[in-house]
């Protein structure tokens, strides 16, 4: 097992634990931002936004103030949002459309975030050097993204959410 791979179940587990006891969506959000944020390390921020009347709006994040809303399409999140796939980005600069919230950011992994099947929102994690992010954290951050909106245990091979979380 690779450092990264370690780091991210670690990072797994944490999340599980963290958000067990708590059902409240903007306070998973907030501290699982938080935890990601202070656990993996080159970020400069990291975001959730949250699909709603055909665009993305800001959630909770950590790191430098962050764009507030973004179109279907446009940027690195708006285009995650369009297509429904992860970006994996080594140098912004070179991304067609990027927006540049934060001016230090010169990387990023965007994954999309699913509710009950539905597109619900992206997960965006930015870090001022190239190259930090590959498919490794995309998936990864596609697994842990969805933490907030409960825990959930493997049951027969299938996905079983815990009620208090719906």
């Amino acid at each position: 097992m690779s450092e990264k791979t370690a780091r991210y179940e670690l990072l797994k587990q944490q999340a599980r634990a963290l958000l067990t006891s708590e059902c409240d969506l903007v306070a998973n959000m907030s501290n699982l931002a938080s935890l990601v944020f202070n656990e993996l390390p080159q970020l400069n921020g990291t975001s959730f936004y949250r699909f709603k009347d055909n665009e993305l709006i800001l959630g909770p994040f950590q790191g430098k103030p962050a764009c507030m809303h973004i179109a279907v399409g446009k940027g690195v999140c708006g285009t995650v949002a369009k297509t429904q796939k992860a970006e994996v980005v080594p140098n912004v600069h070179e991304f067609s459309g990027h927006i540049a919230c934060d001016s230090a950011s010169k990387s990023e992994v965007v994954v999309p975030v699913f509710k009950d099947g539905k597109f619900w929102g992206v997960f965006d994690l930015d870090s001022p050097e190239y190259n930090t992010f590959d498919d490794v954290d995309a998936n990864y951050l596609s697994e842990i993204a969805p933490i907030v909106f409960g825990v959930q245990a493997e049951v027969g091979g299938s996905i079983l959410n815990d009620r208090r979380y719906q």
